[in-house]
């Protein structure tokens, strides 16, 4: 389970101006930010660009440290650069950061044994997981050279070798075709299953129709806040609307407006 409470982060943009004293424009990318991930459920984390969305995953995943605020990952807090909770998760951001002169299966297995596996269990993982993701005929192939979604696909297998309790998908989907698309969405399915080890998904995307047959819970996000979470019936309840996608521009979009003239 992932529990955020009252999460900010702040940044500083450096000023574009030659001659300026400033230090930069003070971004607020968090303002305040919480939401429960329940174990055995996909939850979607929904927003505008700037939201705040890849920003607070990467807080979760201990990559970056919070001006305010507390996650727990299972009862643990996280702490940015700390291995305490990294351990406990499976991380797939969006910048992929496969080694492209390594084979697929030697990133998978590289990073599994950093994990603490042995060379012969992330071996076993891997054809597990290339199985699971249709990855067979990339194993043995060097990851220069693979397509947006070969890439998304291995940079996937690898942040499970070590078969975390709680997954954090960073825009997942992208560069996949429908046929792949459809089947991430099984072993996705299957993970959060009991058979697949009831794990706690957390999930970020822009593609509505992904969040409806996918997602449990889904937590909307505008300017940096948390403005609104449920199922998918529940948002539409809340919106007054019967499409998801007008729901969601509603929430999303309405609620910015409302955030920023509140300030």
């Amino acid at each position: 389970m992932i529990v955020v409470e009252n999460l900010s982060k702040q940044f500083i943009r450096p000023s574009t101006k030659r001659w300026s004293r400033s230090k930069g424009e003070v971004v607020q990318a968090v303002k305040n930010i919480g939401f429960t991930a329940e174990d055995g459920k996909v939850t979607g984390l929904l927003g505008a660009n700037g939201a705040g969305k890849t920003t607070t995953l990467r807080m979760i995943a201990a990559l970056l440290k919070q001006d305010g605020g507390q996650i727990l990952v299972d009862g643990v807090a996280v702490h940015a650069g700390e291995q305490t909770t990294q351990a406990k998760m499976g991380v797939l951001s969006d910048a992929r950061g496969l080694y492209p002169r390594l084979t697929a299966r030697e990133n998978i297995v590289y990073y599994g044994v950093l994990h603490g596996m042995s060379r012969q269990q992330a071996d076993q993982r891997a054809d597990f997981l290339a199985e699971a993701l249709d990855l067979k005929s990339l194993l043995e192939r060097r990851c220069d050279g693979f397509s947006q979604g070969e890439k998304m696909k291995t940079a996937l297998a690898r942040a499970l070798v070590h078969d975390p309790k709680n997954i954090i998908l960073d825009e997942p989907t992208n560069g996949l075709d429908v046929v792949a698309t459809r089947a991430l969405r099984e072993f996705l399915r299957w993970l959060r299953s009991p058979e697949g080890g009831s794990k706690c998904i957390v999930f970020s995307t822009h593609i509505m129709q992904e969040v409806e047959r996918l997602c449990d819970d889904v937590v909307v996000v505008a300017h940096g806040n948390t403005v609104a979470q449920g199922t998918v019936g529940q948002l539409l309840e809340q919106a007054g609307e019967t499409d998801f996608e007008d729901a969601f521009v509603k929430l999303a979009f309405e609620s910015k407006a409302q955030l920023r003239g509140a300030v």
